[in-house]
């Protein structure tokens, strides 16, 4: 663990009043009980108006040998490892805005008083502040007939929070993550520099590096994304479904037939399962791949299967159809999305996974689980990918927890799945490991080395810990 520096008052004051200078009045603090990342409290919340403000902060920063913790809405500040020290929290709420840029001219810098402003059609992409409210940007894309092809599940969630976090919603079935989208990159290194990413293979490369990076690699000033049109029709075809391998069918049917669904999402309350004598039925058959062809014939669940197909009136009523005709007489098309739809099963004080598997082996990463749980637990999440989010009771022990992660990793392994824990109960979170096993350590380690090699930005964040 990274040891506290020891300001004392007077020196703790003096660090206030200096981001005070930087950041004006109303915008540096002493933190309160409030200013924690996963339980770490913060000493000092700082909130720059621009690049540059935010870049005196790091330097201020490495003059005292403080570390920097960035926040965006806080609407996933509790996921992944508590930092081993927040000295100064720096919130990215000023970064915000839509920039425009110009072939020669650069970029004006975006920061306190950018206003949010419509993207004329056809431009291609958009220029957004780290601390813009997704929502925000939508809202604007929209007047001119545009969207940016992200829906990530967090409400409020800003543009640099879901690029810090990779946060994807059910849109990445068809169009990838926010950090698939990206064009390019600007951020601050530790050391206060302001740096791009971007504009080839090798400039994508090194932006991409910092998705998912919860800000210990670079402080994210503002992103460069794609933007398209908005579909002109969107319909929702919901399937009751009973159990795993079910969906695990009609998923395989989906995928094979080729109507090009924006998104497969399922939503498995945790009061879904089947009838006893089906449960032994479906686990049997999850256990031996050459009885799973076989079509699961029970009476209709609690849990569904939602398709969603966008593009023209026409096509999409085509597609609808031939959905329909595949799903049976049990579905049902709406222009709307269900309740569900783009949020997670956990709830505060749950712990929260992520299991990531082929699409192939779903049900049987869900059956272990429910194996290892003694009982069915909410799952939710992108079927057509092999990605969903599930949660454990947050009464569970920290060594009951920790029995159903290696089961359920255990059986991941031999399917090259994976399984992380999102956020957890405090005493969950040390007991357990929220990783597993991780593939391309060396690679991240090399990275924190070479971009952050005092290790100020979010000390312990990243597996490792780096």
């Amino acid at each position: 663990m990274v040891p506290a520096r020891s300001t004392g008052s007077s020196g703790a004051l003096d660090i206030a009043r200096r981001l005070t200078e930087i950041c004006g009045p109303r915008f540096a603090r002493l933190a309160g009980a409030a200013d924690e990342v996963a339980g770490r409290t913060a000493r000092w919340v700082a909130v720059p108006g621009g690049a540059h403000a935010a870049a005196q902060v790091l330097h201020l920063a490495a003059r005292h040998d403080l570390t920097v913790v960035p926040r965006g809405a806080g609407t996933k500040i509790d996921w992944g490892a508590p930092p081993e020290r927040v000295d100064i929290m720096l919130d990215t709420g000023r970064l915000a805005g839509i920039g425009h840029r110009s072939p020669g001219q650069g970029t004006a810098e975006i920061g306190a008083g950018t206003p949010l402003r419509a993207v004329r059609a056809g431009q291609g992409t958009v220029e957004v502040g780290a601390g813009t409210p997704l929502r925000a940007v939508q809202a604007v894309l929209e007047r001119s007939g545009q969207r940016l092809a992200v829906d990530a599940p967090s409400p409020g969630a800003t543009i640099g929070g879901v690029l810090a976090a990779d946060e994807a919603g059910p849109l990445r079935h068809r169009h990838g993550t926010a950090c698939d989208q990206l064009v390019g990159l600007r951020y601050l290194r530790a050391d206060g520099e302001l740096a791009e990413a971007g504009g080839g293979t090798t400039g994508l490369t090194r932006a991409r590096l910092l998705c998912g990076s919860e800000g210990a690699l670079g402080v994210l000033i503002s992103a460069t994304l794609r933007v398209q049109a908005l579909p002109a029709s969107r319909v929702w075809v919901t399937r009751p479904v009973w159990t795993p391998l079910e969906v695990h069918d009609l998923v395989r049917a989906v995928l094979a037939a080729r109507l090009e669904p924006a998104a497969v999402e399922i939503d498995l309350p945790a009061g879904a399962g089947p009838r006893p004598q089906r449960d032994r039925r479906a686990e049997a058959m999850a256990r031996h791949p050459s009885m799973t062809g076989r079509r699961s014939t029970g009476p209709a669940g609690t849990g569904s299967l939602v398709v969603l197909l966008e593009g023209g009136p026409v096509e999409v009523t085509e597609r609808a159809d031939r959905l329909v005709s595949l799903f049976g007489s049990r579905s049902t098309v709406a222009r709307s999305a269900p309740p569900w739809w783009r949020s997670y099963p956990f709830a505060p004080g749950d712990t929260a996974l992520r299991l990531e598997v082929p699409v192939r082996d779903l049900h049987a990463a869900v059956y272990a689980l429910r194996d290892a749980a003694g009982a069915p637990v909410p799952v939710r999440g992108s079927a057509g990918l092999g990605l969903v989010h599930a949660a454990l009771p947050g009464a569970l022990s920290p060594e009951r927890v920790a029995s159903i992660l290696a089961a359920v990793r255990g059986v991941l392994l031999a399917r090259q799945g994976r399984c992380l824990v999102l956020a957890a109960p405090p005493a969950v979170r040390r007991a357990v490991d929220l990783w597993g096993d991780l593939t391309g350590l060396s690679h991240l380690r090399a990275a924190k080395q070479h971009l952050d090699p005092a290790r100020r930005l979010a000390p312990g964040r990243l597996p490792g810990p780096l």
